[in-house]
């Protein structure tokens, strides 16, 4: 055993990405409309909310293909919460769209302008700014690469880090002073975008209290980013700075060229020299911002899928080992983990994640194949686990009933649940009635909203994680409702 892993009493959360949240121009943010999401589930009896990851975007608007895994995004914070610190004006915030259905990210560069405002009226002020100085001495270790690399990618029109001038995509000593310099203020704004969106998320954490954050780690990081920018030796690059292999996942039955995803991947004998520095700054800095930390593609710590850069799919990737083993005793014992141990899971695979004591996760919708008995089916689930209805991968409840299960699945699942529930209700009190510790119930399945409302449809590069809550949708009904459920299965957390 290298750690006991967390424990926790029979309890639920709610996933919703905070930028799934309503009201606010463009997209949901740590505004007030957060604190009334928190009130519905402390109402409903829920102990966590589930985010997805918080750190920028990366194309497509994905929060799995960020720039950074340390920096947070910045369009996060609140415009109305910068006007009641006298940041910004009433009048500064007028003629904003008004809030949809769906994200405007497109519209991003109008959150931008008011962050813009925001830093010239506290250049102006000194508005918190010792503050700020013990902030950006305390972050450094990850502050200042994020910060060069954001005005850099501007600097050079948004081009990949191994285009821009040789002595910064190789970061000379000399040109960083020198690019450094001669762009500061740039640099001390990203800094203080990154101080307002630690201010707003953590007095948003206390005021949710005693609601627990559940965050994601991917467990790949982009190729154009800060953390490739400032870590090469880290990663398996060639002289050129490009990657020589690439992450992805073998070809199956769903998919016959497999998945190519074009991270690069990790040179693990680098990791060991340092004592894995990087991937315990990180997980440091994940466990400063959530309270317990969801490991995406958990097997890529037992092994991981490495494509030869070039290959046009994943067909002739193979299986490199990863010291996952180490990785977990390098950071210590008792962390709040759970491992997305979904897909392509073998042996290896279940038995670090049983060693280190973290759970796993099960997900109904892929449980009721009747000719399959598949482990999901809450008979077989266990206590160390974390049941989902569908995770931000899959279709809501709703769409998976309307379009995705077919007549065989629909038999047995109505045989299974045995109730005259909406399928909705019915896989939410399936997750909610089993032995596993945790339920989470995406929030369209609570609302039973349909298919047209899902985060993601993975292998889709456009049109993904624009739903929205809409303000009136935050119900006492729905509260109500798994509150009595919490009651009943004795998940009712005390708030």
């Amino acid at each position: 055993m290298l750690a006991s892993g967390m424990r926790w009493t029979r309890s639920f959360g709610v996933l919703l990405p905070v930028a799934s949240l309503p009201a606010s121009p463009l997209f949901g943010d740590f505004g007030p409309q957060a604190r009334n999401f928190g009130s519905f589930l402390k109402s409903a009896g829920a102990r966590f909310w589930q985010v997805l990851p918080l750190n920028p975007p990366g194309p497509g608007f994905s929060p799995y293909s960020s720039p950074s895994s340390f920096a947070g995004n910045p369009l996060l914070v609140s415009p109305e919460l910068l006007c009641r610190e006298g940041l910004l004006t009433p009048e500064e915030l007028e003629g904003m769209p008004a809030a949809t259905r769906w994200a405007q990210y497109e519209l991003s560069p109008l959150r931008q302008r008011l962050l813009d405002l925001a830093f010239a009226r506290f250049q102006k002020t000194g508005w918190r700014a010792a503050e700020f100085t013990a902030f950006g001495e305390r972050e450094a270790w990850w502050l200042e690469d994020w910060a060069l690399f954001s005005v850099a990618k501007k600097a050079f029109g948004d081009q990949p880090f191994w285009l821009w001038p040789e002595e910064l995509a190789r970061r000379q000593p000399a040109g960083l002073q020198r690019f450094a310099a001669e762009n500061s203020q740039r640099i001390e704004q990203v800094k203080f975008e990154q101080f307002l969106f630690e201010l707003q998320w953590q007095a948003l954490r206390r005021e949710l209290s005693p609601i627990q954050i559940i965050g994601d780690v991917p467990f790949y990081v982009a190729l154009d980013s800060a953390d490739v920018w400032a870590h090469p030796e880290l990663f398996k690059l060639g002289p050129d700075l490009r990657p020589l292999a690439v992450a992805g996942v073998p070809p199956d039955y769903f998919s016959p060229d497999g998945q190519l995803w074009g991270n690069p991947t990790y040179r693990w004998e680098a990791h060991q020299e340092s004592g894995f520095a990087w991937w315990r700054a990180r997980l440091k800095r994940a466990l400063a911002l959530y309270d317990l930390v969801r490991l995406d593609h958990f097997r890529g710590f037992a092994a991981a899928w490495e494509v030869p850069a070039g290959e046009p799919t994943a067909r002739h990737g193979t299986w490199v080992p990863s010291p996952g083993e180490e990785v977990f005793r390098s950071l210590g014992g008792n962390l709040p983990l759970i491992a997305e141990d979904l897909g392509h899971i073998t042996e290896d695979v279940e038995k670090l994640r049983d060693s280190l004591g973290i759970p796993g996760m099960a997900v109904l919708q892929f449980a009721f194949d009747p000719g399959s008995r598949s482990s999901f089916l809450p008979h077989f689930h266990r206590q160390n686990l974390v049941v989902y209805t569908g995770t931000h991968d899959n279709n809501t409840a709703q769409g998976w009933w309307e379009e995705e299960a077919t007549e065989e699945v629909r038999a047995f699942f109505r045989v299974y649940a045995g109730n005259d529930d909406p399928p909705h209700r019915a896989l939410i009190r399936l997750a909610m009635a089993s032995v596993a510790n945790l339920a989470i119930l995406p929030m369209q399945d609570v609302l039973g909203l349909p298919s047209s409302c899902r985060l993601n449809r993975p292998g889709t590069a456009s049109g993904n994680w624009r739903f929205r809550l809409l303000e009136e949708e935050l119900h006492p009904d729905p509260a109500s409702w798994l509150r009595h459920l919490a009651w009943v299965y004795d998940r009712l957390a005390d708030v």
